[in-house]
């Protein structure tokens, strides 16, 4: 009777055991974490295994995305999953550092096509309608004209058209009182040439003071076109021996034939629609093997990295992975190009015109090239991480050597 009353609540101790069954639970939790002191004290506990719950499941969304990811968001989850299997339908992957990768070797076999009509069709253009050399390959009549006010370019190749000088060049030399008037080849009476050139230079209120008049002859002009392609030759042979010395030799035939596919590209425009080809326009060609093969370097740089880097994945995910990586670069350093090139074409004069138009033509081809020439051709020729990784040469592998002391057999027979 008395421990009844002394327990007045005993109808309730189920409910409080069950509670205190709950309440071990969680103390038996509680004591499986870290205590924060060595005396036995869980002071704050509760709040530190909160607070650490979403810790530990942030470190697992990096580590394992898809179980707590699942559990913390599913459509998030199913997104993911989503996105994964479109990446790996198109040919990319998605695994390295959350980087969506384009799949541009998709699609080399159709622009391998293009590219072959391309060149072949620049070299029928070259092959029938020829190119429309300037006054530098084939020769003509050059001379320096200094005018007592400043004129217009367009002006004085008007006046040399209506006294019979068709075809003229005009050109600044610095300022706009000095020009240099190239002319085709015209009789070889200097003094009698000359004459004729004063009085159809010579403008109303403006007059014209010519200081000196060079005949250039065609085995001149000869000499700098057969000079001229010579040069273009031992451009693209250096480029090769660079390449294969600095990255690899597949490489370096991928890099050749990217150069070359700009220069003829470029080249055969020029011949196809008649527009004329001047020492100008083989600067720009030769700019244009330059910044083409720097393009191309960034390129094959980020493919040698990723070859040695990224395990894994095929050798065309990491081209794709390269030029993906390289695509940032390659389109801002394309735009600010072409902002230079542009301004030259509409703001630099008759100068600079054809000059531009080579660059212009040049730097579509060379982006394309860069993507689809110099990286396919090395994969079609077997480009895989081993002409990457380095081998160790068997005279430097270790072996295995035995030493037979005499001592030790005489020894053995005492």
């Amino acid at each position: 009777m008395a421990i009844e009353q002394n327990n007045p609540n005993k109808d309730n101790a189920p409910d409080r055991n069950s509670s205190g069954t709950d309440s071990n639970t969680k103390q038996r939790r509680r004591r499986n974490k870290p205590r924060r002191d060595g005396k036995g004290n869980n002071g704050g506990s509760g709040s530190l295994v909160k607070s650490s719950k979403p810790k530990a499941r942030r470190t697992a969304v990096e580590t394992a995305q898809a179980p707590i990811a699942a559990d913390r968001d599913p459509n998030q989850a199913f997104i993911d999953t989503a996105a994964d299997e479109a990446a790996i339908k198109e040919g990319g992957i998605k695994a390295i550092g959350d980087q969506r990768i384009i799949p541009f070797m998709k699609i080399e076999k159709p622009m391998a096509i293009l590219s072959i009509l391309l060149i072949i069709g620049s070299i029928l253009a070259i092959a029938i309608n020829g190119l429309n050399l300037g006054l530098d390959f084939t020769g003509g009549v050059s001379a320096d004209v200094t005018y007592a006010q400043p004129v217009e370019q367009v002006e004085v190749v008007q006046t040399l058209a209506d006294n019979g000088f068709d075809d003229a060049v005009v050109q600044y030399l610095g300022t706009r009182e000095e020009l240099l008037v190239r002319l085709p080849p015209q009789s070889d009476d200097v003094s009698g040439l000359s004459t004729r050139m004063q009085d159809a230079l010579t403008l109303s209120g403006n007059a014209a003071t010519i200081s000196n008049v060079n005949i250039i002859g065609s085995q001149v002009g000869n000499e700098v076109y057969l000079n001229s392609v010579m040069a273009v030759a031992l451009a693209l042979a250096c480029m090769l021996g660079y390449v294969a010395l600095r990255f690899q030799f597949k490489l370096a035939i991928g890099a050749v034939a990217a150069l070359f596919h700009d220069a003829i590209v470029t080249i055969g425009v020029f011949a196809l629609f008649g527009f004329p080809f001047d020492l100008t326009v083989l600067a720009a060609v030769l700019a244009l093997i330059g910044y083409s093969l720097n393009d191309t370097i960034v390129v094959y740089d980020r493919i040698r990295e990723n070859f040695r880097r990224v395990r894994g994945i095929s050798p065309r995910q990491t081209v794709d992975l390269s030029l993906t990586e390289t695509l940032r670069r390659t389109i801002m350093t394309i735009s600010t190009v072409l902002l230079v090139v542009l301004a030259m074409l509409f703001l630099g004069g008759d100068g600079l015109f054809w000059f531009s138009v080579a660059l212009f033509i040049g730097l579509l081809a060379g982006t394309y090239s860069s993507v689809y020439i110099s990286s396919s051709l090395p994969l079609a020729m077997g480009l895989s991480r081993d002409d990457f990784v380095v081998k160790v040469k068997p005279e430097f592998e270790e072996e295995i050597v035995s030493f037979n002391d005499p001592k030790m057999f005489e020894q053995d027979n005492v």
